[in-house]
């Protein structure tokens, strides 16, 4: 992701850019971090390859929640840091194996690292390890302890971190941070910074229930990567070197832990692993060769590996627009999966197959079908949230579909309980614009935008809705919308006054 955020190198500058003063001596606040933290994501979020795509967003959510928990049972995360940062898991379509902690509590994960890692320990493996960094404040206290250097090179990994795709050599030299006196002068403290987020992470992983063999295993993985002379398709080596030290420390761990018998291939991660893949490199060669992968697994090959190979497949004929070939594939998969109905992630992995029928539907003009995919559980009438996003998104095409109603209230619940959920306000919007409510559709419309922390886009939205209630007649209960859009509208605009004048 090739990004400008333009951290500056001095507090003077940092005054004048609208940023922290950072570097003064002084330990940063929480509410500065934040703020450096919400005009790096600001940018993130207008970048193209950030992705939101409900089902792996589920997926890693599911991994991370464990380890929050543990981290607050632990003591590591505190209630006032709980409450003041973000705590935002943002996903990037990057081919790199790369995941990076920003300031005020966003972190992020390219879709790369998710295509290699073997296992969900693995995965929740680094985002333990990033989630350390960001409860022992690493940045902020950098930021304190090296007054003249810090600021720079803070910006530098971040931009390196963010760059490293586009360009890998351009990269290298961002996150090394310049002049050779930079290095030696971070080195050692970088070091430091690294085995405390790895053994608190290691810590948090245990006590969330993973396996802690991820933490080694995942060291291996990128050990290996290292000796392959590396080019660039790596940056998380760059950004979090690996040292023997690092690695013997987390094997010594480990002995220390009970190994039991190993766990077997999890299909569920498989297809997640694989949908990664597909979605961050899904060019028409690429998902061409995608699609030959059933074709090439050998006799000996685990479940995991087949259903890995026929999602992949499955998901690439479809974005390729081969109908015929897409259902052969789904066909196989679903085949696979009720000859596997006894192993212990069948439940997990089936479900997936049962979102890609409805998506293969949803995609192919049949929107019929797949709402009848999407059908909720015998006396239930809630989705989890992919479910319930891609239903909301199916049901735009069908107005007088008989969930509407109870699909709109639930996404009201949604945004009531996570109201930076943009993709939920989203689909609102589009359900709510259906049914021709303009009001209420542009409120959502503008609080979506707000989420991703594009507040011009949010005042013209709530602009717009105000404009609505000025104009038109309001329906029972819009009054109290209206009077909503007014104070959002007055929010959003305090925002962008703030942000211009900083030249932002």
């Amino acid at each position: 992701m090739a990004l400008t955020i333009g951290l500056s190198a001095g507090a003077s500058q940092a005054q004048t850019t609208g940023l922290p003063a950072l570097g003064d001596g002084e330990s940063i606040s929480l509410s500065a971090e934040r703020q450096l933290g919400d005009r790096i994501a600001r940018e993130l979020f207008r970048d193209p390859d950030y992705l939101e795509d409900a089902v792996l967003d589920e997926y890693v959510q599911q991994l991370w929640t464990p380890l929050v928990r543990a981290a607050v049972a632990r003591g590591e995360l505190s209630p006032e840091l709980q409450e003041r940062f973000a705590w935002r898991i943002l996903l990037g379509r990057d081919r790199s194996v790369n995941a990076f902690a920003l300031p005020g509590g966003y972190l992020g994960v390219h879709l790369g690292l998710m295509a290699v890692v073997s296992t969900a320990d693995e995965l929740a493996s680094v985002l333990a390890h990033e989630l350390s960094h960001v409860t022992q404040r690493h940045i902020a206290r950098g930021m304190s302890d090296q007054s003249k250097m810090t600021p720079f090179l803070v910006g530098s990994m971040i931009l390196g971190a963010l760059a490293a795709s586009k360009s890998p050599q351009a990269a290298q030299a961002l996150i090394v941070g310049g002049p050779a006196a930079v290095i030696q002068n971070q080195l050692s403290y970088t070091r430091d910074m690294e085995r405390e987020a790895d053994r608190v992470g290691y810590g948090i992983l245990v006590d969330a229930g993973y396996d802690p063999g991820g933490f080694v295993s995942m060291f291996g993985k990128l050990q290996q990567a290292s000796g392959l002379n590396d080019s660039g398709a790596f940056p998380y080596l760059r950004s979090h070197p690996l040292t023997t030290e690092r690695m013997a420390d987390m094997q010594a761990r480990q002995q220390l832990n009970v190994v039991g018998p190993k766990p077997l291939p999890d299909m569920s991660h498989a297809m997640m692993a694989a949908r990664a893949r597909v979605l961050s490199q899904n060019s028409p060669d690429a998902l061409k060769a995608w699609t030959q992968g059933p074709a090439s697994l050998t006799a000996t090959a685990s479940p995991a590996d087949q259903a890995a190979a026929l999602y992949a497949a499955c998901l690439s004929h479809l974005l390729l627009r081969d109908g015929a070939a897409t259902q052969r594939n789904l066909q196989a998969l679903g085949a696979l999966l009720q000859s596997q109905r006894h192993l212990p992630s069948h439940a997990a992995a089936f479900r997936w197959w049962r979102l890609l029928q409805a998506e293969v539907a949803e995609r192919q003009d049949n929107p019929a079908l797949a709402a009848q995919l999407l059908a909720p559980e015998v006396g239930m009438q809630t989705w989890q949230r992919p479910e319930l996003m891609l239903l909301a998104q199916v049901l735009q095409r069908l107005p007088e579909h008989a969930w509407v109603s109870t699909v709109k209230t639930q996404l009201r619940q949604v945004v009531q309980q996570t109201p930076l959920d943009a993709q939920a306000w989203d689909r609102l919007s589009g359900l709510l614009s259906g049914q021709g409510q303009a009001l209420a559709s542009l409120r959502a419309a503008g609080e979506a935008q707000a989420a991703r922390l594009d507040w011009s886009g949010a005042v013209d939205r709530f602009r717009a809705a105000q404009e609505v209630a000025l104009k038109g007649r309001l329906q029972p209960g819009e009054h109290i919308e209206a009077s909503i859009v007014d104070v959002r509208l007055r929010y959003a605009r305090e925002r962008l006054r703030g942000l211009q004048a900083h030249g932002r």
